[in-house]
């Protein structure tokens, strides 16, 4: 694992990368409130061993990224959409299969759409394009983030607390929240964040919705994965993204709600590395 500090518009993006860079490259986006940490290192390094070059990277204001201004973030999806062709350009790579979790999944999309160009095929995990009519996230999840305010950032135990108890909301019944992981996890973020109460500045981001209503459009080999006991993303908008995304796959996890449990990591290692073989 090689750590490596990208430069890109207005800001610099830490990113870290496994495996030989001759190999087919795997680009992860993990989604809002969450560094590369949840990108798990042995996750990584069984696509590494598989013969992939793998790349994670801190979104803008989460770990050694760059911060913005608590409350007015000033950056938009289009930002981010554009920080990971800076990594690829970093890397001099000219094109990628990309891997989005649930925020991630919809820079995902817009890179689908914006630079088809440096897309090898894009794998979309517990995201939605949120077309209409599909259901609402469950209401213990919004009950759950409306006291994240609450939370005191500045300190490492409460940080860990409320991380263990947000897995708890988002997780399934067919795994039981190995906690003890999630505590590491949740303290190695805590110990790489710059500051880390502005995880909560990606609720305020906005730009993305005009791209969402041209997922009909995506032209690259694409894999949704999704959770059937998904609480933020239900599972229906998994099997609707697939629909409307010509040639898309489905890739259903029973019992997985928003996660990427280890229980189901032969699952999802096994679509992602048979997917990034196409385009």
């Amino acid at each position: 694992m090689t750590e490596q500090m990208v430069k890109v518009k207005n800001a610099e993006i830490c990113t870290e990368s496994f495996g030989n860079p001759a190999d087919p490259a795997i680009l992860l986006i993990m989604g809002a409130q969450a560094s590369l940490v949840w990108w798990e290192e042995e996750f990584c390094q069984r696509l590494a061993d598989a013969g992939r070059f793998v790349i994670r990277y801190d979104n803008r204001d989460v770990g050694r990224s760059t911060t913005f201004e608590l409350g007015n973030p000033g950056y938009t999806f289009e930002d981010m959409a554009d920080d990971a062709i800076c990594i690829l350009d970093a890397y001099k790579i000219e094109r990628a299969h990309i891997v989005g979790m649930s925020m991630g999944g919809i820079i995902t999309q817009m890179i689908a759409l914006r630079n088809p160009e440096r897309v090898q095929a894009i794998s979309l995990l517990a995201t939605s394009n949120f077309a209409p009519d599909l259901p609402p996230m469950e209401d213990k999840v919004m009950q759950f983030f409306s006291n994240a305010q609450e939370v005191d950032w500045a300190n490492e135990q409460a940080v860990i607390a409320f991380c263990i108890a947000r897995c708890e909301v988002l997780v399934g019944s067919k795994y039981p929240l190995d906690e003890k992981r999630t505590r590491e996890l949740a303290a190695a973020e805590f110990k790489r964040s710059r500051k880390m109460a502005n995880i909560n500045n990606h609720a305020l981001i906005t730009g993305c919705e005009a791209y969402l209503a041209r997922t009909e459009e995506i032209a690259v080999p694409t894999l949704v994965i999704h959770g059937t006991e998904d609480p933020i993303i239900p599972y229906p908008h998994g099997v609707a993204l697939a629909r409307a995304i010509p040639g898309a796959e489905l890739l259903t996890l029973e019992g997985t709600g928003h996660e990427l449990p280890y229980g189901d990591w032969a699952a999802v290692l096994g679509g992602i590395l048979q997917h990034s073989r196409k385009g």
